[in-house]
């Protein structure tokens, strides 16, 4: 294989649409699919007090007219930040890091020598650098001395200690619903009576290979078990530390390995290397604390602890399948399913130890993810592509694809009879390998490709318009032509899957619950736990029966409409309902709207007007004021002319308005649009100042009732309107919402897919503005470093163009904003918090909740309401399954998932937190999710009854369907802006850019314009900052 400047040698050491495209199909929330179909009014408040000097006049009463007015949503300029003059509430905007660097956990085994393990640290406990941080949020929170809300909510005083933060303890157990058992896909494992020994290992020579370091370890055990191990089974962590349950007969000891790797084939050549393997005593500690821990009797989990078991129970599966985080594959755990374009899912099972009020629990579920098919390249190519590569020239678009594709993947070579030498891809070349040239030896004769493999392997190349594959390092790469590579099984696909494979992929998890819980089942008599000779040595024994637990069904809540329909309220059953004789209860108003299609080949103009004519009129029969003649002609246009459709529809509306504004377009999109709907919302939100409903030709053919119905609701919450509010809300019976004005947030971090190394996190805020019923929510959305999850705009003092000091703080905006539309101040805030895993629940509230602080103490001195910081988590592996699959009382009927409303706080919980599952919907396909909830800051002392029912509650106010969701509507809200930003960044089409236009592109994009550093000193790109939403759009929810 040829290499550049050297004598030739081998041998060197789709984009996703938002669900506004298909109504009536599925919304899908981290993987757990939720119908759509289809969900009025009182509001009336006095004369609002002046706020921070700011005059009272004109304030009026709220929501009257038809969401017009200030409940409608932000009203920008009307206020004045701190420090500076002039300055409106900030645009989307992009994020600037913060200065302090990130928290991280401590790493057992780190320094060297012997010692004790702090099995009895605090949970999350802060290195010694949080201290000033930790000493900020002292210094904020101890301000309690003048609470502003009297009874149980007060705000807390600081932490005891400023080693630690505890979170809040759980406030007994819930009682309301009807009382009834499930099964959790959790096994109770017995906790070892053994003393655990750490012992730090060194490699020499160092490898990052895992699996390298493991294959080394493994030799040692082998060799030395009987004889200088003392027969003791080591785990190991595939890095420097090694684990026994008791002592090794040494406490320092040096080995020599040689390590013989067999890549080359069963008859070729076999590689030797020789390791030096050094073994230092680090710790030893007894399971005392973690026994504490789990009795409830110690607040801190021992995380040292509880790493070592979980270490000991994967020893074994990382032998024999293919560890992907927690998860465990192979080819032979299921049937194979092709996903296209090269790749196949791979069934595994997932498996995690975790600390519960039952004791230890090994959590296992079923998981799927998608592995590259082993195919030559040249076939993987073609697949790819979905084209015979070797009868046609690539464009640049195809040569961008490949590459971004096989960077990283692993090829074996095939020109070479037995010796299958393995290589990672790099790149690929810029040139065809009929034009690729390299200097043979110092004289720099040059030869090319096509002839050396001619001379050296007897090999006449055939498709030499293909680039070559680029392997090695950059300074000395060598090149291998795509025919003579095969891709290695067993590599995982890391990087962004097209709706075509997601579809596929999740078609294949997709399981009913008796089927997933027969599954788990059958994986644990396979894992055979109780023959593991690891779990043995370590004195691990685990239960082979699903952890029975008490639960509960929370009621669902009654829902106003409005009073001129025939049904004036509703009672939801099984998580859902329907429209029928039923108004929304604030309609909002279309006075002015238009329509485009862009799918001109399937639908011809007389039905795309006979379409919206339709919809018009289902907006008017739902309760809306709808304008049934559009302001202009119905326009049809190609999707690749987006941008000057819009603008001449802009342009011809704004003709005939005037100063009014058009207040709806309506687009008709092909059902495959590429970047079409990225460009479309970004160009309407951002450019021109148009709030748009899309509709897929395919939907708009149909002509369905049930679609039109869905899609008014949407249409009535981006007019300003409210779809339906909860009865008791309006009758002031939600308990520590109702009483004082409560202001609800929801918040998410949006982060670049996999492989896409440049772009930023979009985080999002939300908050209700339409206290008591919260049921409207505006938001706000900003950019930040890459794959940072902390909110960094949530508060932040910065400086000017002209070096002034100036605040951007996301939650003093919707504060006020708050105020702008009740006329009332916020007294309590309950801030829901999406997409945090545990490892960062000590970072996120120390960062977030002062932020909190800080942006109210902005607003006024002494403005301290209380605060209550929940973590909504989705993404976990808990399942709960009906305890009997045949009970009609506590199945649901069609899917046999548990009822909507099934809440869990018992057993499979914390040991001591205030944490609770809570499945809020109704499954349609597959294995219900619940959503799981833990509490890290409560100054309001919600009782476990009163948080569980406010979220179970809020869960039927979702404004984009009439079921209830599985999340929290705020912090689904804060989702679905987020990602909705994502469509505002610039397309990228260069070789280290994004493909899909949906997404951002490279931060360094010469377009962009007034970037700012992220972090000083890191060395990271610049954010690149996104465009500002224009007015009209940002006072609705045109997220939805």
């Amino acid at each position: 294989m040829p290499r550049k400047r050297k004598t030739p040698k081998e041998g060197s050491s789709s984009q996703g649409q938002p669900s506004e495209q298909g109504v009536h199909g599925q919304l899908q929330r981290h993987g757990q699919p939720e119908q759509i179909q289809s969900p009025q009014h009182q509001q009336g408040r006095g004369q609002p007090p002046p706020y921070h000097g700011q005059a009272a006049e004109g304030k009026g009463r709220v929501g009257e007219a038809q969401g017009t007015g200030p409940v409608s949503g932000l009203s920008i300029g009307s206020y004045v930040p701190v420090a500076t003059v002039g300055l409106s509430i900030p645009d989307l905007r992009q994020a600037v890091l913060s200065h302090a660097p990130p928290y991280q956990q401590a790493f057992v085994g780190a320094d060297t020598g012997p010692r004790t393990l702090p099995l009895g640290r605090p949970s999350l406990l802060p290195p010694e650098s949080a201290g000033p941080q930790l000493e900020e949020f002292q210094k904020i929170t101890l301000q309690a001395s003048k609470p502003e809300v009297a009874g149980p909510s007060q705000v807390q005083a600081p932490p005891i200690s400023s080693k630690k933060l505890v979170f809040p303890r759980r406030p007994g157990k819930g009682q309301t619903g009807i009382k009834c058992l499930v099964k959790a896909n959790h096994f109770i494992t017995e906790l070892p009576e053994k003393d655990l020994h750490q012992y730090d290992v060194t490699i020499k020579p160092e490898v990052t290979s895992r699996d390298v370091n493991r294959a080394v370890i493994r030799q040692l055990v082998n060799q030395y078990r009987d004889t200088h191990l003392g027969k003791r089974l080591p785990v190991y962590d595939g890095r420097r530390s090694l684990y026994t349950a008791g002592p090794l007969p040494f406490t320092s000891k040096e080995f020599n390995i040689l390590l013989v790797e067999g890549d080359d084939g069963p008859s070729g050549p076999r590689r030797e290397q020789q390791f030096k393997v050094v073994i230092n005593f680090a710790a030893r500690a007894d399971l005392h604390h973690l026994g504490q821990f789990l009795s409830g009797r110690q607040a801190d989990a021992p995380h040292e602890a509880l790493q070592v078991l979980d270490i000991v129970l994967r020893e074994l599966p990382t032998q024999r399948y293919i560890p992907v985080g927690r998860s465990f594959y192979s080819s032979d755990l299921g049937a194979k399913q092709s996903l296209g374009e090269g790749l196949e899912s791979w069934c595994g099972f997932y498996q995690s130890i975790r600390p519960t009020q039952m004791g230890l629990s090994l959590n296992i579920d079923m998981s799927s993810t998608a592995f590259i098919e082993p195919l030559p390249v040249v076939d993987f190519v073609s697949q790819l592509l979905g084209m015979d590569v070797t009868a046609v020239l690539l464009a640049d678009t195809d040569r961008v694809k490949i590459k971004k594709s096989l960077r990283g993947v692993r090829v074996e070579v095939t020109h070479r009879g037995q010796m299958r030498r393995k290589y990672r891809i790099v790149t690929l070349t810029s040139q065809p390998t009929q034009e690729l040239t390299f200097p043979m030896d110092d004289n720099s004769t040059m030869k090319s490709v096509v002839e050396y493999f001619r001379e050296h392997y007897n090999i006449s190349l055939q498709h030499t318009r293909l680039p070559c594959l680029q392997v090695g390092n950059q300074q000395r790469p060598n090149y291998l032509p795509m025919e003579v590579c095969k891709i290695v099984a067993g590599q995982r696909f890391s990087k962004k899957l097209n709706n075509r494979q997601i579809t596929a992929l999740l078609r294949v998890t997709c399981q009913r619950p008796q089927d997933r819980e027969n599954a788990i089942l059958q994986t644990v008599y396979q894992n055979a736990y109780n023959k593991d000779p690891y779990a043995k040595e370590f004195g691990i024994k685990i239960s082979d029966r699903l952890a029975s637990v008490e639960a509960r069904i929370l009621p669902a809540p009654r829902l106003k409409y409005h009073d001129s329909g025939k049904e004036k309220d509703c009672q939801p059953e099984e998580g859902k309902w329907n429209m029928l004789n039923k108004k929304m209860v604030d309609g909002g108003k279309v006075n002015y709207w238009a329509c485009i299609n862009f799918s001109v080949s399937r639908v011809p103009e007389n039905l795309a007007g006979r379409f919206c004519q339709e919809l018009a009129q289902m907006c008017q029969t739902s309760g809306m004021e709808f304008n049934p003649c559009s302001i202009v002609p119905l326009q049809m246009s190609r999707p690749d002319q987006v941008e000057s459709a819009l603008k001449r529809i802009y342009t011809e509306a704004k003709r005939k308005l005037k100063e009014k504004e058009l207040d709806l377009l309506i687009a008709v999109l092909p059902d495959n649009n590429g970047s079409l709907y990225g460009d479309l919302k970004r160009i309407c939100e951002t450019d021109l100042g148009i709030v748009s409903q899309c509709c897929l030709a395919k939907n708009v053919l149909k002509m369905d009732k049930q679609y039109m119905a869905n899609v008014a609701l949407k249409i009535n919450v981006k007019a300003g309107g409210r779809n339906t509010v909860l009865v008791d809300a309006l009758r002031r019976r939600i308990s520590l919402v109702s009483d004082i004005p409560t202001i609800i947030f929801g918040a998410d971090v949006t982060h670049p897919h996999p492989g896409e190394d440049t772009n930023p996190s979009i985080a999002a805020v939300v908050a209700s503005q339409d206290w008591p019923e919260v049921t409207k929510y505006v938001g706000l959305v900003s950019a930040q470093a890459h794959r940072q999850e902390m909110i960094e705009d949530l508060y932040k003092e910065v400086k000017d163009p002209k070096g002034r000091d100036v605040i951007r703080s996301m939650i003093r905006d919707l504060l006020r904003s708050f105020y702008t539309a009740t006329g009332q101040k916020p007294m309590r805030i309950i801030f829901y918090r999406d997409g945090v895993s545990e490892g960062q629940f000590y970072q996120v509230l120390l960062d977030e909740l002062v932020a909190i602080r800080k942006a109210c103490m902005s607003i006024e001195k002494d403005y301290e309401p209380p605060v209550t910081f929940i973590v909504v988590q989705k993404r976990h592996h808990t399942r709960l399954f009906a305890h009997n699959h045949r009970d009609r009382n506590s199945v649901d009927r069609r899917s046999g998932n548990i009822l909507p409303g099934t809440v869990v706080d018992s057993r499979i919980c914390h040991p001591t937190e205030f944490d609770f599952y809570l499945c809020s919907h109704a499954g349609i396909q597959g294995t219900s999710r619940p959503a799981h909830y833990h509490v890290l800051w409560d100054d309001n002392r919600f009782s476990a009854d009163a948080l569980q029912s406010l979220t179970n509650n809020l869960c039927y106010t979702y404004a984009r369907c009439t079921r209830s969701v599985s999340i929290v509507p705020p912090a689904y809200y804060a989702h679905l802006a987020a990602f909705r930003a994502r469509f505002y960044m610039e397309p990228e089409t260069s070789d280290s850019g994004s493909l899909h236009s949906g997404l951002p592109g490279s931060s360094d994009n010469p377009s962009s314009s007034g970037t700012r550093s992220t972090r000083p000193g890191t060395g990271a790109a610049a954010v690149r900052p996104l465009p500002a939403i224009k007015e009209n759009v940002k006072r609705v929810m045109f997220y939805c």
